[in-house]
């Protein structure tokens, strides 16, 4: 019997709950115009965009995590999934909250699509697919080919790549537009005209000992909620609702950085986001996020801001961190710095640790393991836009082995009775790194070299008393938009005098940092304003950093704030 290619994707579904399109394979005949594509935008655990091509009566299906290139010779990869029917290319609406691929999904774009001297499917079963669209947004040739030797099981990788010519960037308002109904991802997810329901695994589900324990920390949070709500609470100011009570800014408590994990029962342990820290001033429906210095993020952050409004309380002043997830569900800065720029839209996150006031009642000063308490039952369990920041359980040795492993950035360690010290680093809270990253400030430029355009390299240092004190150019991190957005930012801050007290050097040094006095004739000056966060490999012999890489511009720090970090031990 020949084999139903809709077989997977029937296995994976249950259709007396999902309302998703049955696994029926439709008989068609190609017409003139070619068959059809359609890229779907899904904002799920992550965004993703998942491009079909019609095929044999069903739509041959990758999920591209960061959408087909719009630049010749750009490749991204792809990951093939199971083939869809032909009546999911107009599915538009939301998948519900609790299951597989909860969020939104839009039709991008959509249209026809033709293959050059193949049969579509030949070219697809030869591992080379050669396309022109003729989509409403997307009008061009690409090339999608198979890599040999997955690297995922069940899941066969593809790279797609842009041919002929450059595409224009898309704007803002274009990018985020359904190609059927006009509509942004926000009205789609706010009219929740369309739901499904499906019995699917999540990804990456096999067992996973790092993983549960971030699982299980997230259940705890929802399940003292639920027992706070049967039970009644055993905190009096959690219980009781006391009158709106006036909520100002906190200057954000401080991680002392060490070089090791202390030990002992005293200790709890949360992931080290890279994100930006952000406060919390809820009154009544009114929410407000702040950044450290008390520079206003609410703008920029709207969506979490709305999400705020649902949080169990009328008044509150909460800390926590926002940040930008990638695919693997590691938070990025670098990522986050891109969400400012037309056309990026990742998927944020507010991750909430400590709550500082709660309906004019000041938390401060109670233990930190009963703030946690207060907090996971404030805060809403059914809001993607919403996390709780809970420790993780296990031997401090092994969190920060696998922590490590994993590419993240490390620990955060806070002693379990301490109190909310604003603006102070006591030691009660600490972080230890996998990685060196710090902030620097930047003094100028250097020209470029090659095809670059803008600049060269930045120059970065730190601050030692009143003096700045070179450190490194950093040349590596920038693609064209962000040399484009840096070098007009640069513009307004030129000046004629080297800002480095430590400059000239006389040799180049041993790692090539160095900035002699011929080489200064040719870099471009600046006033000390901007503050760059920086990730290198390690501290030079003499004083430079190795393998520096630009991860984003901080709006949270001040410039005289940046020293050299030194771990204590």
């Amino acid at each position: 019997m020949k084999r139903n290619p809709l077989d997977e994707y029937a296995g994976k579904r249950d259709f007396k709950q999902t309302r998703e399109p049955g696994p029926r394979v439709k008989k068609t005949e190609r017409v003139a115009t070619g068959n059809l594509f359609v890229i779907q935008k899904h904002a799920a655990s992550h965004l993703h965009y998942d491009f079909r091509l019609e095929m044999e009566g069903v739509l041959k299906s990758w999920a591209v995590p960061k959408g087909l290139p719009m630049r010749r010779g750009d490749k991204r990869l792809a990951m093939q999934v199971e083939d869809h029917p032909l009546d999911y290319a107009r599915f538009e609406g939301i998948i519900a909250p609790g299951n597989y691929g909860a969020g939104t999904v839009m039709v991008w774009d959509i249209g026809t699509y033709e293959v050059k001297d193949a049969e579509p499917l030949k070219a697809l079963e030869a591992g080379k697919v050669h396309f022109t669209l003729k989509g409403k947004k997307l009008k061009g040739e690409w090339a999608i080919i198979r890599i040999r030797n997955p690297n995922e099981k069940g899941k066969q990788p593809w790279l797609i790549f842009k041919a002929s010519e450059d595409l224009p960037e898309l704007s803002a308002k274009k990018e985020n537009e359904s190609a059927i109904s006009g509509r942004s991802m926000e009205k789609i997810a706010a009219a929740q005209d369309a739901e499904w329901q499906s019995n699917r695994a999540a990804a990456g589900s096999e067992p996973d000992s790092f993983k549960a324990r971030i699982r299980k920390a997230a259940a705890k949070a929802k399940a003292a909620k639920e027992k706070s709500e049967e039970q009644g609470t055993d905190i009096a100011i959690a219980s009781k609702k006391l009158p709106h009570g006036k909520v100002a800014f906190i200057e954000p408590m401080k991680c002392k950085l060490l070089d090791e994990i202390p030990n002992g029962d005293d200790w709890i342990y949360e992931i080290k986001f890279d994100g930006i820290r952000a406060l919390t001033l809820k009154r009544g429906d009114d929410v407000e996020l702040y950044s450290r210095l008390r520079n206003k993020m609410t703008h920029r952050f709207g969506d979490v801001a709305e999400a705020l409004k649902k949080c169990d309380c009328e008044s509150a002043v909460f800390d926590g961190e926002v940040v930008a997830l990638e695919q693997s569900g590691r938070s990025s800065f670098q990522l986050l710095q891109m969400s400012r720029m037309p056309g990026q839209s990742p998927p944020i996150v507010y991750y909430l640790f400590d709550i500082l006031n709660l309906d004019g009642k000041d938390l401060k000063n109670l233990p930190l393991h009963e703030r946690k308490k207060i907090l996971q039952q404030v805060v809403p369990t059914n809001d993607d836009l919403l996390r709780i920041s809970d420790h993780l359980g296990g031997r401090p040795e092994q969190l920060w082995t696998e922590v490590c492993q994993r590419g993240l950035e490390g620990l955060i360690g806070k002693q379990r009775n301490s109190k909310y010290e604003p603006g102070k680093r006591s030691g009660a809270w600490i972080k230890v790194k996998c990685t060196s990253a710090q902030e620097f400030v930047i003094g100028g430029y250097t020209p470029p070299q090659g095809a670059r355009e803008k600049f060269g390299a930045i120059m970065v240092g730190y601050y030692e008393g009143d003096k700045l004190i070179f450190a490194s150019k950093v040349g590596t991190g920038f693609d064209r938009r962000v040399l484009e957005a840096l070098h007009k930012q640069f513009q307004k801050l030129k000046q004629p005098e080297c800002p480095f007290a430590n400059l000239p050097d006389k040799r180049p040094g041993r790692w090539g940092q160095g900035i002699t006095a011929s080489q200064m004739k040719r870099c471009t000056w600046l006033r000390p304003q901007l503050v760059a966060q920086v990730r290198f490999t390690e501290w030079t012999m003499d004083g430079g950093l190795r393998h520096p890489v630009f991860m984003g511009l901080r709006e949270d720090k001040q410039p005289r704030e940046v020293v050299k970090e030194k771990p204590e031990r």
